[in-house]
């Protein structure tokens, strides 16, 4: 142990994605880590397995911050809710005017924006950092999205790059925007990833339910899928777990995981906050409830035995194609083009959100950091980089050429396969929802006019005609005339 301030750098919590995050900044040049945690045994185990770290080890609060170069930077790494306020309170007693504190968990962004008024006032910088990347990426290199002060990005920014992936020669991490800005797009990349995986899933599922090939054969064509314009972790990863045999039965792997997926709130957040935010983003949330629904096992027990449609001797849900390859690249191009509306809707929620919170978020940008260390790196982001170099204030991502050649490519095949599943009983509702904003957003008019005359019907909610400025009501319980009414919008 030591109390000499020759630390750069400290991190208190020392889980595995802690301990990760504290060697990966020990491994860089220029860093030395002064580490911190509740229960010292962890922080001995830590010094025990890498010695050659070189960590700077801590008993207290205290000696934690006397081991720290001013201004002192600690990034917490513990979980989100009362323990992060329970660290951040703890680090307050013994920081000054001018250190740093950043929250490096999955925390809700207004609890961010909270933290960061409070801590402000004493002095001290608060920076809320969203970290992707999982355990692997907090060791080898994640992507970073920091809010905070432009003051704490001086001190922070220099360390955070040493330690963030590389993508094409420049680090993954940028600053995001002031106070929950960094968590915020934490959140909606959390989002995108629900909607990744989900779109993934439901490929997955409809070959195998179309063509009968197995988990392994499956899972060579996601390779294959990984060496084009689908390139990415998600694919990537999706054929290591369909190669996968369980070694209690020799079944696939996949047919032995229970089929309720997990969440831990990103996605709800996600969802809820486009709500608030009045921004569509139906592939996400139904990428979210798609995990709601599988883990309801009651619900589902009872409702098996509801009708499903005539397929014959087949067994509902199961339907053959005559085309097998053909069928494959359909079900291909269906999963890049409801990509591409994942990808675009979590942008527009980006972008709402920044208007709505007084961020300025370089669009562009944040698409660069994700390109490497984070779970939802793809090749394709390079492309979304593109279209935002070209156009900044592009109004729908999706609507950039690259974007609608590529619609246009796949659009016959996404059509197919949703109109296969729904035939077949299948549930696919991310890439359906996906096909149904595609078409209502490129809509010339939506039947949203029928919806604003039962509001005024029952509600004297008002209407906006067409025809002519202004506002107006129609007495419904009256004569029916139509008359000029307050704008109340």
């Amino acid at each position: 142990m030591s109390s000499a301030a020759s630390a750069n750098i400290g991190v208190v919590g020392l889980a595995v994605m802690g301990s990760n995050l504290a060697r990966n900044l020990a491994s860089r040049e220029g860093n030395t880590v002064a580490v911190f945690n509740r229960s010292f045994e962890k922080t001995r185990t830590l010094l025990d397995e890498h010695p050659e770290a070189g960590f700077i080890s801590a008993s207290s609060y205290q000696e934690f911050a006397d081991s720290l170069q001013k201004p002192r930077t600690a990034i917490i790494m513990v979980k989100a809710g009362k323990p992060t306020d329970a660290v951040i309170d703890s680090l307050l007693e013994v920081f000054e005017p001018g250190d740093i504190i950043v929250d490096g968990g999955n925390a809700y962004f207004p609890d961010t924006i909270r933290r960061e008024k409070a801590v402000r006032e004493t002095g001290v910088n608060f920076v809320g950092a969203g970290i992707s990347g999982g355990e692997e990426g907090a060791l080898t290199g994640p992507s970073i999205m920091p809010g905070g002060s432009d003051e704490s990005w001086v001190t922070l920014g220099p360390i955070l790059k040493s330690i963030a992936a590389i993508a094409e020669g420049e680090p993954c991490v940028t600053h995001v925007g002031h106070d929950g800005a960094g968590h915020f797009v934490k959140m909606v990349h959390n989002g995108i990833e629900y909607a990744d995986m989900q779109l993934i899933a439901e490929a997955y599922d409809l070959i195998r339910r179309g063509t009968g090939k197995s988990p392994a054969e499956i899972a060579d064509i996601f390779a294959e899928w990984n060496a084009g314009e689908l390139e990415s972790y998600l694919i990537e990863i999706t054929a290591e777990v369909l190669r996968q045999v369980d070694a209690a039965t020799g079944k696939p792997l996949v047919d032995v995981i229970l089929d309720q997926a997990g969440a831990k709130g990103t996605g709800a957040w996600t969802v809820q906050t486009a709500l608030s935010l009045g921004v569509p983003v139906s592939g996400i949330a139904e990428a979210t409830f798609a995990r709601s629904l599988s883990s309801h096992p009651e619900q589902r027990a009872v409702a098996v035995n509801l009708p499903g449609p005539s397929t014959g001797s087949r067994a509902d849900g199961e339907f053959s194609v005559d085309d097998v390859d053909a069928f494959i690249e359909d079900v291909r191009l269906a999963l890049y083009a409801s990509k591409i509306v994942a990808y675009s809707q979590g942008f527009d929620e980006i972008r709402a959100g920044a208007a709505e919170y007084g961020w300025d978020i370089d669009l562009g940008a944040i698409s660069k950091i994700w390109r490497g260390g984070c779970i939802i790196r793809a090749q394709f982001l390079n492309r979304i980089a593109d279209a935002y170099d070209e156009t900044p204030d592009l109004p729908v991502l999706m609507t950039a050429p690259y974007f609608a050649e590529a619609f246009d490519r796949a659009q016959a095949s996404w059509r197919r396969v949703v109109v296969a599943a729904a035939t077949a009983g299948i549930p696919a509702p991310a890439f359906s929802s996906s096909l149904s904003y595609y078409d209502g957003i490129r809509a010339d008019r939506l039947p949203a006019a029928l919806v604003q005359g039962q509001r005024d019907f029952f509600g004297a909610h008002t209407y906006k005609r067409i025809d002519k400025d202004g506002t107006f009501h129609t007495l419904w319980s009256g004569d029916r005339t139509e008359i000029e009414a307050e704008d109340t919008h």
